[in-house]
């Protein structure tokens, strides 16, 4: 199995700069609407199972805020945005311009849905101009899904994320890019955005990018 996942260096490099690409396209946004530096961390480009790939966000029993995306389009699979709960709720403080907003399992009723509406936001905006770039890069048309959010242990949202990977092959090759907020402040931003790629897709984009 682990021969279909096999890159040379040379598509590593490809596959780090596609995401360079994206994640500087979203970081640029993420700016924006926080009205704040964020950056993007070089991408990390690997081969992990499953298991490894929760072990990414913290192991599976991390309590997490995730959002899931299926890819669609010339090229197939899901992007993942990784935040710890503290993080979350910083986020929607600042989305909401409400410092006394909270995010927990106790959180219920209105104050729940603005949270999960302005998570939701920002999952859209990062995917949407992740992928603006790499259509831009790549010459593919590809749409993001509807977004899944979740608040739960990263082994129970990772693994429904990954499900439809999963049942056709073990592994999976991730760009991994960390999120920071570049400023010093008394609250960072920290998480991680994970692009999937279904293994079918490879061909296609190297194809593409005329290096198959």
């Amino acid at each position: 199995m682990m021969d279909a996942f096999h890159l040379t260096d040379l598509q590593k490099d490809i596959l780090k700069e596609i995401g360079n690409i994206g994640a500087g396209n979203a970081a640029t946004s993420l700016s924006q609407l926080l009205g704040q530096k964020i950056d993007m961390m070089v991408p990390n480009v690997e081969i992990a199972d499953f298991n490894e790939v929760i072990e990414l966000v913290g192991g599976p029993e991390q309590p997490i805020v995730g959002l899931m995306f299926q890819v669609e389009g010339e090229m197939t699979g899901v992007m993942a945005i990784v935040f710890d709960m503290r993080e979350a709720e910083y986020l929607v403080q600042k989305i909401t311009y409400n410092n006394q907003s909270r995010l927990s399992e106790q959180t219920e009723g209105a104050d729940l849905d603005i949270a999960m509406s302005a998570l939701s936001e920002i999952g859209n905006i990062l995917t949407g101009s992740y992928l603006t770039a790499l259509s831009d890069f790549t010459g593919m048309n590809l749409q993001p899904s509807v977004p899944h959010l979740g608040m739960d242990m990263a082994g129970a949202i990772m693994t429904m994320g990954l499900l439809e990977i999963s049942q056709v092959t073990d592994y999976a090759i991730i760009i991994d890019t960390e999120i920071r907020q570049e400023e010093e402040s008394h609250e960072n931003i920290n998480g991680n955005f994970l692009f999937i790629p279904d293994p079918s897709s490879f061909q296609k984009l190297f194809a593409k990018l005329g290096w198959n």
